[in-house]
């Protein structure tokens, strides 16, 4: 404390000779009232920075594991000068966490200013030795020796640097673009010892100083020539280094290991230069280096090659798992092993596959039991993030017990623990998880059945067995047909006929999924073991539960028929209202086009024009008044002409000429989709679209052209082309999807032809789990993305807020919330599940929506319109407009010609829109009775 006050007031003195002496027509007055205005400002800064640091001690003792209030709190403690808070916040974190390499730096650095005394200097050491263990950092490793050469006066002093010095090496001296500074700084050491040794001038050196100065040589000697053995960047500086130093030639093996060298570093620098140019996380880049190390086999190189990619990766579980299995089946160095699981667990604690690995390296290793047993118990605070975690963990701690049981003893310690521990297991899931997830993870209870195996086949305990199958099927499972053959077959191996039979009928009356296979073993276990009052009960038994089965499922079937017909009649009697519809509109229309058509006539007999064909008339024939009369006539057709008003102004007139029914067909160029975006979800009434859609899309690059779609009436249908000059361009519009423009959600989507690519996919958003993403579900719909924002901020770094809404751009209060990694997530799914937002419950938890039902793929051969491939019509099925415009020809070339079935030949698409009735299939006797008649 002493030592940051005396800093402090170097830095306020610093500050005074900084500051200007004022202005000589100002009074003292003014400085005094600045002077007070500036501590009055730093007094409330102070404060607040209290209240925060209170704020996230308080946060930390409810939730230990938010990464980012550590980083936090040590930062605002570093400001203030608390050293004291700041060590201990320091421990905490590094307690649960690896630390990073610069939050290592910092702590290192303060701890070495108020390092003065030997004491004091040992706990630096301590602190070093934590350090190098998180993670392979040459800069930690460096700063290390670099601290031991100040200790060089103590005992042993010289020893103890060259002993980090070569630890060092080990670890990071093959590391191709930082290992070269650490070998210079051994070389400047062992040098630096060299010239001490030196005699002094005019002085002729005594054997003893002679064979020192030969000795630090050969160890300066054995320093290049080991460098030069390894590919490292800057090689060849440091040969022409050794050239110029050495007195001696350069031995040859020196030379020939140097060139080797050399060959290896130019198949590393297209990894290195990949990974310098990659952005990170680089995770493709290091996975290349990886299987390219993994090729050329180098233990070591593999090793370190891995421990850079977890250094910028320490939250990716996958690599973990892949160098923990590495070091399993290859190295097998019991503290190198040990020692990459628990890193891997403090990083990613919410991934079971990890620390059910460690527990597995542990027992591999013969970790005593009561350190195991610990790490279990860490595992279950680690809060994972699916209740099936919580049964993973628990089987792998349960068959470690098992195998430290010694089955050929009646009873023992190891024994009673396995049973307590079962017991416990059963407990947990139903309290604690159940009480998490509302489920219990553990369904079919797959736990208490390898307890009544163990039981059964270990213990000869069948009683105990049966009680808790029991336990199981009064669980819900005694419908299911597998669980009651899976206790029959344990009954079968370890127990007696009577239970077995017992069991069987027990499972012919509940079961309900597949009845007739429980029915058949039972009357296999009765034609076998049993006697024919057995297989009379038996045969009655099965008889009459299949009786009831076939009855219930044919009532099913009748039900599902029933509302079939009752769909077929809906549907028949919706086609006949648009048929009448349709009819009735086609006349009114017919009507209407007549007696336009006649009014022409008599216009156009007025102004002498010819009869045949007024229509094809161009647009510079005539006068405008016979274009309007022309437009008239054929917008009459549509039922959109309104009464005739004789004196319209010439303006309107104009704009009537060039109304959209004058707009021709959109057709779209496919050759020219890579540089075409496909808009949707567009309001209907969007004045002037292309003037509005230029404006927003030209901030992606210069548009081509943009072509609306409308409908026969002239109305825009809110969807259209968007073509522009270059491909970028339209791969940066693409950006746009989803935004707001008139209230509703514009949809972006690339220009393809679904008719030729049918699998194309629009959607943008991942439909798997996603570990960093969270689902909401329970939003008031007021509620708005910076509302939600400042929610999920406070468990971690918010990457993306997306609410969820429909076409019309309404919310449905659902949203996805991506946070920067898993473990963030993971305690958002804790804190925020349950709360109440707007006096609306919220639901949380963690993305992973279900897998779509795809629709049923129809009948070969029936005569259906619904045989059409869904994609024709969209996701939505056939629009209302889209019923009869299909030509005849493209629905025979689209459906394959019916094959012949029983001699007749059933209708096609075609014919069936054509004939009032389908013909039946024939069978066997009709065909007969047929003949008969001839």
């Amino acid at each position: 404390m002493a030592a940051a006050g005396a800093e402090a007031a170097a830095v306020a003195s610093e500050e005074e000779k900084r500051l200007p002496e004022g202005d000589p027509e100002s009074g003292g007055d003014s400085e005094d009232e600045g002077d007070s205005d500036s501590s009055g400002d730093g007094e409330d800064e102070e404060k607040e920075n209290e209240a925060e640091i209170q704020r996230l001690e308080e946060q930390l003792s409810i939730n230990a594991f938010d990464y980012n209030c550590h980083l936090d709190l040590i930062k605002l403690l570093r400001q203030e000068g608390e050293l004291v808070k700041l060590r201990r916040a320091r421990q905490k974190m590094s307690e649960l966490f690896p630390l990073t390499e610069e939050i290592w730096l910092d702590w290192l650095k303060d701890e070495i200013k108020m390092a003065s005394e030997s004491s004091e200097r040992e706990k630096v050491y301590e602190l070093f030795e934590r350090a190098v263990k998180d993670y392979i950092c040459p800069e930690i490793w460096l700063e290390y020796a670099q601290y031991s050469i100040g200790g060089i006066g103590q005992e042993g002093g010289i020893e103890k640097v060259r002993s980090i010095f070569e630890r060092a090496l080990t670890a990071v001296g093959l590391h191709v673009t930082k290992g070269t500074a650490l070998w210079e700084a051994y070389r400047e050491f062992e040098n630096a010892i060299l010239e001490t040794a030196q005699p002094a001038p005019g002085s002729v050196p005594s054997p003893e100083q002679q064979q020192m100065l030969c000795s630090q040589l050969e160890k300066i000697h054995t320093l290049f020539r080991r460098q030069l053995g390894i590919p490292l960047l800057d090689m060849e500086a440091s040969y022409a280094e050794y050239e110029e130093w050495s007195e001696d030639p350069i031995p040859e093996t020196t030379i020939k290991n140097y060139k080797k060298a050399l060959q290896q570093l130019e198949k590393c620098k297209p990894y290195e230069e990949a990974l310098l140019g990659a952005e990170t996380p680089k995770l493709a880049e290091y996975q290349a280096y990886i299987d390219f190390e993994m090729k050329a086999g180098d233990p070591a190189r593999i090793q370190l090659i891995y421990e850079r990619a977890l250094a910028e990766n320490c939250l990716v579980p996958d690599l973990w798992a892949r160098y923990n299995q590495y070091l399993d089946r290859q190295l097998k160095v019991k503290e190198l092993v040990l020692s990459a699981h628990d890193r891997a667990v403090r990083n990613c604690p919410w991934t079971v596959g990890l620390w059910i690995r460690y527990l597995l390296a542990m027992e591999r290793h013969r970790v005593d039991h009561g350190i195991i047993s610990e790490m279990f118990e860490k595992a279950l605070n680690a809060g994972f993030i699916q209740a099936t975690d919580y049964v993973e963990i628990w089987q792998a701690y349960l068959d470690y017990l098992r195998r430290r049981v010694d089955f050929t003893q009646d009873s023992s310690k190891e024994l009673e623990e396995l049973r307590s521990a079962f017991a416990r297991a059963v407990e947990y899931l139903k309290q604690e998880v159940e009480e998490r997830f509302s489920e219990s993870g553990d369904p079919s209870c797959t736990i208490m059945q390898n307890w009544a195996r163990v039981e059964a086949r270990l213990c000869n305990n069948m009683q105990k067995a049966r009680e808790l199958w029991d336990n199981i099927m009064t669980k819900g499972n005694a419908k299911y047909a597998n669980m009651w053959l899976e206790y029959y077959n344990l009954e079968r191996a370890h127990g007696d006929t009577q239970h077995c039979r017992k069991a069987l009928h027990r499972a012919v009356q509940c079961t309900s999924d597949y009845p007739e296979h429980v029915c058949e073993v039972l009357l296999t276990l009765e034609r076998i073991e049993g006697t024919l009052e057995d297989w009379d009960a038996a045969v009655q038994k099965t008889e009459n539960r299949l009786a009831r089965v076939n009855e219930q499922r044919a009532k099913a079937a009748e039900k599902e028929a029933a509302l079939a017909k009752q769909e077929e009649e809906k549907a028949e009697q919706r086609k006949q209202a648009r048929a009448e519809k349709k009819a009735s509109k086609k006349a009114k229309k017919t009507r209407i086009g007549d007696k336009r058509k006649a009014d022409d006539d008599d216009d156009e007999g007025e102004w002498g024009q010819e009869e045949e064909q007024p229509i094809k008339r161009h647009k510079g024939d005539g006068d405008g008044r016979l274009l309007e009369e022309d437009m008239e006539v054929e917008t009459g057709l549509f039922g959109r002409s309104g009464p005739e008003k004789p004196d319209r102004p010439a303006n309107q007139k104009e704009k009537a000429s060039t109304s959209r029914k004058d707009i021709p067909k959109v057709l779209h160029d496919s050759s020219k989709d890579n540089v075409t975006v496909f808009v949707s979800n567009l309001s209907y009434n969007m004045a002037d679209p292309e003037v509005k859609l230029k404006e927003l899309f030209e901030s992606c690059g210069e548009v081509a052209e943009i072509r609306p779609v409308f409908s026969n009436k002239g109305t825009f249908r809110g969807y259209c082309y968007v073509e522009f000059k270059e491909e970028k361009s339209a791969l940066q519009a693409l950006g746009l999807d989803r935004k707001v423009v008139e209230g509703r959600p514009m949809f972006v989507s690339p220009c393809v032809d679904k008719n030729k690519n049918p699998d194309f996919k629009v959607f943008r958003y991942s439909t798997t789990l996603e570990k960093h993403k969270l689902f909401i579900s329970g939003l008031p719909f007021s509620c708005t993305k910076e509302e939600l924002e400042d929610v999920c901020k406070a468990h971690g770094n918010v990457k993306d807020i997306r609410l969820v809404t429909n076409r019309a751009g309404k919310p449905k209060g659902l949203a996805y919330v991506e946070y920067e990694n898993e473990a963030q997530a993971s305690q958002a799914v804790l804190k925020m599940d349950g709360l109440t937002v707007k006096e609306h419950v919220i639901k949380v938890a963690i993305s992973n929506p279900p897998l779509r039902k795809l629709p049923d793929k129809p009948e070969a051969g029936r005569a259906s319109q619904f045989a059409v491939p869904r994609q024709v019509y969209g996701a939505r099925g056939k629009g209302r407009t889209q019923l009869s415009m299909m030509p005849r020809a493209l629905q025979r070339q689209n459906n394959p010609v019916a094959k012949a079935e029983n001699g007749m030949v059933q209708n096609s698409p075609a014919t069936s829109s054509e004939t009032p009735e389908e013909p039946k299939k024939m069978s066997n006797a009709d065909f007969a009775k047929m003949l008969l008649k001839k």
